[in-house]
């Protein structure tokens, strides 16, 4: 089961959840949410971490301009809701949020099933196992899970990965530590 943590706002937290075994690091930009970091933070937290640790720039915006800024930090994926064309000559993968009644993004490395957009709110299970059971790229389940429960949710749903905000927080966007090492304890058991 391949991890990733979002929502990252600190070096620090960042180092955490590498170093509790996350596979992935998520940063949100440009998007009203209190878990926002700016480029200048985005890079300081990419350049942190260790070759093997995928850096993922996560955005809601509608704003070209925004997509090309986060685009410029080279992560190893953006996770985007807006259907932008990307640029296929970045080396950047393209994770895409699917929505309930809306087809399933093509043009994309991975879909997200995510329609909480990192409030926690829970996913439904209907929905995630028919994105997975239809797609044809891998899905990453968000929504909603926390150490408790994302056992029992990636055994029921089986998605390529989880993905994890306020479910390993203190309080918006602090990251406990704790939490994030039996979030990824829980996974390694699915």
């Amino acid at each position: 089961m391949r991890i990733k943590i979002c929502g990252i706002t600190s070096v620090d937290d960042a180092l955490a959840a590498q170093n509790a075994g996350a596979d992935a690091i998520g940063v949100v930009m440009y998007s009203h949410s209190k878990r926002s970091v700016s480029k200048k933070r985005a890079e300081e937290i990419f350049a942190a971490l260790d070759p093997f640790t995928a850096t993922v720039a996560v955005s809601h915006t509608s704003d070209p301009r925004e997509l090309a800024d986060m685009l410029t930090l080279r992560p190893t994926a953006v996770q985007i809701s807006h259907p932008f064309p990307v640029p296929e000559k970045t080396g950047v993968k393209v994770l895409r949020v699917a929505a309930k009644g809306q087809p399933l993004p093509e043009d994309c490395d991975a879909i997200v099933i995510d329609e909480s957009r990192g409030e926690g709110k829970r996913f439904d299970l209907a929905f995630a196992r028919d994105v997975v059971r239809r797609s044809r790229v891998p899905v990453i389940l968000a929504g909603g899970l926390t150490p408790e429960n994302v056992f029992e949710a990636a055994s029921r749903v089986r998605p390529y990965a989880v993905d994890v905000a306020s479910g390993v927080e203190t309080y918006p966007g602090v990251k406990d530590n704790e939490k994030m090492q039996a979030f990824v304890v829980a996974c390694r058991g699915v």
